[in-house]
C-alpha cells in the first residue's frame, strides 16, 4: 500500500514511533499453516456447534469480516452469518511461537520495544535513525522482513507519538503503511470519525454527538475549558488527541505483562461448586504457565460474566509474588466474594495474573526458607509438574477437579 508523504527526518526536534500491527493474527497463521483455508473465511475462537455455542470469536479472517465477523462477537452469531466458514480452535502455543520470531526482527532495530499484545507493538526508532537511515527505510525493512520471515502481514503506522501512530496503522490494513509527518498530526486526523480517539466509546460518542461533534477536527475546534467542563479529565485528554499531542514514552516490557486463562460454560450457571471448581481449574492453567515461564504475579485479576453479558472485574495486589495455584485460588475466591451479588447466573469466568516478575530474581527463596509449610508445598507443586509433564495433565490432578474433568 502506499504511504502519505514523509517529512524530514529531523531526530533532533522529535521523535519517530512506529505502530506495528499484524493483520487478522491468529487467522492469518492458521491460513499459512494449513494452505487449504487460504481464501476461505476462517473464524479462531470457540466451537460453534452448529449455532449452539457459547464462547466468542478471538480473530477473524478478512474473508471472515465480509460477513461481518469481528473478534469479541458471540460464536453462535458468527456462524449464523457464515455458516460455510472454518471455525478452528485457539492454538495459543502456536501463536506465542510466532509472536517470538516477530518480536525478534523488532529487537534488531531497537530496544525500545513495547508490547501490546503478541501481535501488537509500539517502537521508539529515534535513536536508530543514524544506523538504518529514515523511519520509513526502518517501517519498510521491518514489515518485509516480517513477510519473509513468517509469511504473515502486518500494517505499520509511522509518526512523533503514539497515538497517531496507531491511527495510521489501522488505516489501510491489511499490508497498510502510512506515515504522519511531524505538524501534520492534527490535520490528519481531522475528518476521521471520533471514535478513533482514544477513550470514546458508545456513551462518550453519543454525548460528544449531541454536542455537534462527529470527527475529530470537531472536537480539536472546540476549547479545551469546554471539554474539561463537559466530561471532566478525560475532557482534556480528548482535546490533546484532537491535536495530535501524545507525550507518553515508549515503555520497554522485558517480560509477559500477564497470563491469564478464562472459560465459557456451555450452559449459565449459578452452581457455587461448580463455580469453585473452574476457579480452581483456572488458576491451576495460570500457575502452571506462570512456573514454566519461571514468572511470579504481584496482582491478581478475577472476571466475571452473567448470563446479561454484563462483565465485571476486580484485581487485588498478592502479599508476596506468587507461581502457586492456591495462592491464586484463595485470592480468586475473595475477589468473587466481594463482587456485588446479583443473582444472576455465571456465564464466564476469568483468571489473569500481573504484575509478573523473574522467580530467580526474587526473594522467594529465602521466604521460604523461613515458612517450611511454603517450601513444602513448592516441592508438592514440582513434583506434580513432574508427573504432568511426563504423563498429561489428567494424570494427576486435586480431588476438588475430578468431577469436571
Amino acid at each position: 500500500m502506499g504511504s502519505m508523504q514523509a517529512g524530514g527526518d529531523r531526530s533532533g526536534e522529535h521523535r519517530w514511533i512506529i505502530h506495528i500491527d499484524m493483520d487478522a493474527f491468529y487467522a492469518s497463521v492458521e491460513q499459512r499453516d494449513h494452505p487449504v483455508y487460504r481464501g476461505r473465511p476462517v473464524i479462531v475462537g470457540a466451537d460453534p456447534k452448529s449455532g449452539k455455542g457459547r464462547g466468542v470469536v478471538s480473530a477473524a479472517s478478512y474473508e471472515a469480516r465480509v460477513f461481518g465477523i469481528h473478534s469479541a462477537m458471540p460464536i453462535s452469531q458468527a456462524y449464523r452469518r457464515c455458516p460455510e466458514g472454518v471455525f478452528l480452535p485457539v492454538r495459543m502455543s502456536r501463536y506465542r511461537a510466532v509472536s517470538v520470531q516477530i518480536f525478534q526482527i523488532f529487537a534488531r532495530y531497537t530496544d525500545l520495544v513495547e508490547p501490546l499484545s503478541l501481535d501488537e507493538a509500539f517502537l521508539d526508532v529515534t535513536g536508530s535513525l543514524r544506523l538504518f537511515g529514515p523511519a520509513e527505510i526502518i517501517g519498510r525493512r521491518i514489515q518485509a522482513e516480517i513477510r519473509a520471515g513468517t509469511g504473515l502481514g502486518a500494517s505499520v503506522g509511522i509518526a512523533a507519538n503514539k497515538f497517531v501512530a496507531k491511527v495510521a496503522s489501522d488505516l489501510r490494513k491489511p499490508n497498510g503503511f502510512v506515515i504522519v509527518p511531524p505538524g501534520q498530526e492534527a490535520g490528519f486526523l481531522q475528518g476521521l470519525p471520533i471514535e478513533r480517539l482514544w477513550g470514546v466509546g458508545p456513551k462518550t460518542a453519543g454525548r460528544l454527538r449531541r454536542m455537534g461533534c462527529m470527527t475529530i477536527g470537531e472536537v480539536a475546534a472546540r476549547s479545551q475549558m469546554e471539554l474539561a467542563a463537559t466530561f471532566g479529565q478525560l475532557g482534556a485528554h480528548l482535546w490533546e488527541l484532537a491535536q495530535g499531542i501524545d507525550t507518553r514514552e515508549v515503555i520497554p516490557e522485558e517480560s509477559a505483562q500477564s497470563v491469564g486463562a478464562e472459560t465459557t460454560f456451555a450452559e449459565d450457571t449459578a452452581d457455587p461448586v461448580r463455580i469453585r471448581q473452574t476457579l480452581l481449574a483456572l488458576s491451576e492453567r495460570v500457575a502452571r504457565r506462570l512456573r514454566v515461564d519461571a514468572l511470579q504475579a504481584g496482582v491478581l485479576t478475577l472476571k466475571l460474566r452473567d448470563e446479561t453479558f454484563r462483565t465485571q472485574t476486580r484485581s487485588v495486589s498478592l502479599s508476596e509474588p506468587t507461581d502457586q495455584s492456591q495462592d491464586l485460588y484463595w485470592t480468586a475466591m475473595m475477589l468473587l466474594e466481594r463482587l456485588p451479588s446479583s443473582g444472576r447466573k455465571v456465564r464466564l469466568l476469568g483468571v489473569t495474573a500481573s504484575k509478573l516478575s523473574d522467580r530467580a530474581g526474587s526473594g522467594q527463596q529465602l521466604s521460604l526458607e523461613l515458612d517450611p509449610a511454603g517450601a513444602k508445598q513448592r516441592r508438592l507443586t514440582e513434583a506434580v509438574d513432574r508427573i504432568q509433564a511426563r504423563f498429561g495433565k489428567k494424570a494427576i490432578r486435586p480431588a476438588s477437579l475430578l468431577s469436571s474433568s
